[in-house]
């Protein structure tokens, strides 16, 4: 097993990694619109998912990973009517490959995000 960290996205909040690697195998950490730097994204669901995203980008890169390579991300949303902008934005970034997915609405996140996404995804 190997940990995973990159200063290209938020560092771990509490105790865990940003993600692990076992096989062939990366599984994220969830990640929450935080930039690199720790600063929560204001805004809608628009701008935050797109800080996940790209959260998202930097760790997948960082454990030699893509989005391509996904096979299955899990959304949490603290609010099912944004539901549909949430897919819009996703169906950017899983346009042509589209891995499984589930996604839940929860009563809260960390820092009162209104979205956090975790995925699992072949190493290349």
């Amino acid at each position: 097993m190997r940990t995973i960290q990159t200063n290209q996205a938020p560092a771990a909040i509490g105790p865990y990694s940003q993600g692990v690697i076992v096989n062939n195998l990366f599984y994220s950490s969830g990640q929450i619109p935080l930039t690199a730097e720790g600063v929560m994204v204001h805004g809608g669901i628009e701008e935050q998912a797109h800080q996940v995203f790209k959260n998202l980008d930097a760790v997948l890169k960082e454990a030699g990973a893509s989005f391509e390579t996904v096979v299955k991300a899990t959304v949490f949303i603290q609010n099912m009517d944004d539901f549909a902008a949430l897919n819009s934005i996703y169906g950017e970034y899983f346009s042509n490959h589209k891995p499984a997915r589930s996604c839940v609405e929860v009563a809260r996140l960390p820092k009162d995000a209104l979205v956090e996404i975790e995925v699992i995804a072949l190493v290349k």
